[in-house]
């Protein structure tokens, strides 16, 4: 067969591969929004046994053979830089599946459900001990594999290994390194912030307000970023569930929140950041769907739109000089007696807390360091399953100078170590460092971008996005993408001089 042929051929079978994956995406979105309690042992056997089918679709024996054909042919270098890139995807979920033993993948993913359903269970309780047979379960099946992969992806330790799947090629030395820098220069500003004579009154914020009411709020701000969940021709929609995520491909990308009667920012923020989440999904170039290059970049730069459109657009003073008339409007005038200032004031107020998806922009990355210090302790063999409270608990001590009362606002908080998550939370921090170099490019391209907002319209933010990040799909590596979009490494200094700038105007320092 031809180059083409083959090629191909190849595409077609990723094709089939990338349906079953988005497929095994509606189940786990129905998992966490729809399917009642009773379910879960089902779920968990319907899970494992798509996971056991992909892993063989994955493994077929044919995309092996289909890629050294491809790769030995003569005129194999007649192949455009796209269709290099698709196969080089390819070639690396090829190399690293093959490597996974099936019973491994399989017995993960079934514990994993058993693992969320539990962690549900035990945060409800307050109680680590329920969760933590489970989690020690699931930790070792995950310490299997990264082991496994290690060798494969030539990682130095297995922790690099997991981080590698969320961000590929990097290693927990470099974030180690940037974080250090990133945690000096947060603390420096959170002294600042705590030291400021006029401290904000937030208290206003905790005002009732109905959830019905809050569903009609939430479908405004996903007018607003022009993620469609209402209209005959809608790509998304908004579901209720206990931890707020993003899921989905192309045409339906679907996301979830949790409302509080008295925490209205709870469900606005966490909206606006999953929305973010789904505009660089469906933001994806339409021509590349099925392909490998059809995909997002890596976790931190996903991470890094949903900061953007949460923090440096959904924060922002423009944004509620366009958006509080709208919401005072929406809540029946709860809100009537708060002035803009006031309002921007609360919703930045810079505090140590206990919760990371409740925390202000300055604070939000100590609890990331938190967490990545102790998934790479973890994954080193310097910390157990077992010990997690009393280190968790002494980091938040030290690093935020807070008590944790119970497990539940403690390491039971996130689900990410129910999911089997390890390595994801970097992510995070580096999505905020990355924002700040992608807002510091786009300032050159749009001036008066602010005014934009101010004005009521995300469009020619949304667009800028589009066509400077999300276009771009999987087609480079990280570190690439970001030479690409900004000219530079990573760097610190952009996400530090926007927090310096945009905080030292509200506390006046």
């Amino acid at each position: 067969m031809s180059l083409s042929s083959n090629y191909d051929k190849l595409l077609a079978k990723n094709k089939e591969l990338i349906i079953l994956q988005s497929t095994e995406s509606l189940v786990n979105w129905d998992m966490e929004t729809k399917m009642p309690p009773r379910g879960v042992e089902l779920r968990s056997q319907q899970l494992a046994q798509l996971s056991q089918i992909e892993h063989r679709m994955a493994t077929d024996p044919e995309i092996g053979t289909l890629l050294e054909k491809i790769e030995n042919q003569p005129d194999f270098e007649d192949l455009d830089a796209l269709q290099k890139r698709n196969l080089y995807l390819i070639r690396k979920s090829y190399d690293e599946q093959t490597k996974l033993p099936e019973r491994l993948v399989v017995e993960t993913e079934r514990q994993r459900t058993i693992a969320i359903d539990t962690w549900k269970k035990a945060k409800a309780a307050k109680d680590f001990n329920l969760f933590k047979p489970e989690l020690e379960k699931l930790f070792d099946l995950k310490r299997q594999a990264a082991e496994i992969l290690m060798d494969v992806k030539k990682t130095a330790t297995p922790y690099d290994a997991l981080i590698d799947i969320f961000e590929p090629k990097m290693t927990s030395d470099v974030i180690a390194s940037v974080f250090d820098e990133l945690r000096r220069n947060l603390v420096a500003i959170i002294e600042k912030c705590l030291a400021a004579p006029r401290q904000p009154d937030s208290s206003f914020l905790g005002r009732r307000v109905p959830i019905d009411v809050q569903r009609k709020i939430s479908d405004s701000l996903a007018e607003f970023i022009e993620y469609d969940v209402t209209s005959k021709n809608a790509g998304g929609r908004i579901d209720e569930t206990e931890h707020p995520f993003s899921t989905g491909y192309f045409d339906d990308v679907r996301i979830t929140t949790h409302y509080y009667e008295d925490n209205i920012a709870s469900s606005i923020f966490s909206v606006l950041h999953e929305g973010g989440h789904a505009k660089y999904e469906q933001g994806l170039g339409k021509e590349w769907i099925y392909q490998p290059i059809g995909s997002s970049c890596s976790y931190g730069f996903h991470e890094s739109q949903s900061r953007f459109v949460e923090n440096i657009v959904g924060r922002s003073t423009e944004f509620w000089a366009h958006y509080l008339p709208r919401l005072k409007a929406l809540t029946d005038g709860a809100f009537s007696d708060i002035g803009l200032d006031d309002f921007v004031r609360a919703i930045n107020f810079v505090k140590p807390s206990k919760i990371r998806i409740e925390a202000d922009e300055v604070t939000y990355c100590l609890h990331i360091i938190i967490r990545f210090e102790i998934e790479r302790a973890l994954f080193d063999g310097k910390a157990t399953v077992a010990e997690l409270p009393e280190i968790w608990n002494e980091k938040y001590l030290s690093y935020l100078g807070l008590k944790i009362e119970n497990d539940s606002e403690g390491v039971m908080q996130d689900t990410h170590w129910a999911s089997g998550s390890f390595g994801y939370f970097p992510s995070y921090a580096l999505g905020n460092i990355y924002s700040g170099q992608i807002l510091s490019r786009m300032v050159k391209d749009i001036p008066d971008w602010r005014e934009e907002i101010a004005k009521g319209s995300f469009h020619r933010v949304g667009e800028w996005l589009t066509e400077n990040v999300h276009s771009y799909g999987n087609l480079y590596d990280p570190a690439d993408l970001l030479r690409k979009i900004t000219g530079e490494e990573i760097n610190v200094k952009h996400y530090i001089d926007y927090l310096n700038i945009k905080f030292s105007n509200l506390y006046g320092f």
